[in-house]
């Protein structure tokens, strides 16, 4: 088959707006040069030349119930879940398509992990993971880093805390990778000023894990970067618990998790939610909103889980009769999930067939 008209670049990015992406930046895979091998995309498909990456905004509504303090489901599964595990693949299937349908080879790359021979928390290499097919080649699963392929993607730039900020919605995106064989016009590396060192991540983020003084230098795409030292560990203990007291988290006992992000009760206080505060006030954006996300005078609640929680005479009243407990709950919903797939014929008793479920 021949293919008489080649893509351009201008053609890719139109048809990925059309799909739903945001923005979209091109980058040549020579970029990469001098990159660990088990983060080199190179690896994964040798005979890529160009690198396409698509941004997708975080609704800003949905981090609104983390920033109240009363609705934590919504920035787990739309701010997080569903660009990274539901909308972002299906704009790369369509992507895929559209490069095969043109004669091109494509590797679309979700944001899902979870396969890496580097733990992507410690950066350490995990013995007895995974070895190479081959000499010289690097262990599978190989780790792409999206941020960085953001960055040699000309999208943006990394803030003081390595959240990456783009100049239309900050810190507000979440990203896909696709790698081909096409070669296409790259888009320069960003050269703008988004991030201005306010401190403001430092500051309100609830696990100390961002240093307002010590520095982490790399040269990215032939450019020296710096973002400030962090300690993951304690970012993700803070995450995951609302802080390193539980001082964010409104939850008393476990909090089911949703799409494997359901555990977001800091709910990225000071790398997102500050840093787009600031930025939006100080209108370094070139995507604004009608009203700010905070109003004058709010401050960070926070919840005393030293000591028992009482119910207040509203709720007795209120719900009378229908007070349950926790362990209440997770019975009734694991009793409820069984009799539903029985009764619908899904799940075997063994007990009474000496069948297999």
């Amino acid at each position: 088959m021949s293919y008489e008209k080649e893509l351009t670049s201008a053609d890719v990015k139109a048809k990925a707006k059309e799909c739903g992406a945001d923005i979209v930046g091109i980058a040549p895979m020579s970029r990469w040069e001098g990159t660990d091998k088990q983060h080199d995309p190179r690896y994964i498909f040798p005979g890529a030349k160009s690198m396409i990456v698509f941004g997708f905004r975080i609704p800003r509504g949905s981090l609104r119930g983390v920033e109240e303090g009363t609705h934590y489901l919504n920035y787990a599964t739309m701010g997080y879940a569903a660009l990274n595990s539901i909308y972002g693949p299906m704009v790369l299937w369509e992507m895929n398509r559209f490069m095969e349908d043109h004669g091109y080879e494509a590797v679309p790359m979700a944001n899902v992990g979870g396969g890496e021979a580097v733990n992507p928390l410690t950066g350490n290499f995990r013995k007895g993971w995974s070895r190479p097919v081959r000499p010289g080649l690097p262990a599978p699963d190989v780790s792409v880093d999206f941020r960085v392929a953001a960055f040699l993607a000309g999208l943006g730039e990394f803030g003081y805390s390595r959240a990456f900020l783009t100049p239309e919605f900050g810190p507000r995106q979440r990203f896909a990778i696709m790698l081909t064989d096409a070669e296409l016009e790259p888009d320069p590396i960003y050269a703008g000023k988004i991030c201005d060192r306010c401190m403001e991540c430092v500051k309100n983020c609830h696990g100390n894990a961002i240093s307002p003084t010590e520095t982490v230098k790399a040269v990215i795409g032939g450019v020296e970067v710096a973002w400030a030292k962090r300690d993951e560990m304690a970012c993700s203990k803070a995450f995951r618990e609302g802080g390193l007291n539980r001082e964010l988290s409104p939850f008393d006992g476990n909090y089911p998790r949703k799409y494997g992000y359901g555990l977001a009760h800091e709910g990225s206080c000071g790398c997102i939610r500050a840093c787009m505060v600031h930025l939006e006030e100080r209108r370094k954006l070139t995507h604004g909103f009608r009203e700010p996300f905070r109003q004058p005078g709010w401050k960070q609640w926070e919840v005393d889980h030293s000591k028992p929680y009482e119910l207040p005479p509203e709720i007795r009243e209120a719900y009378a009769g229908n007070i349950e407990s926790q362990d209440a709950y997770t019975n009734y919903n694991i009793k409820s999930n069984y009799g539903t797939k029985a009764a619908a014929g899904l799940v075997q008793d063994n007990s009474s067939s000496g069948g297999v479920a």
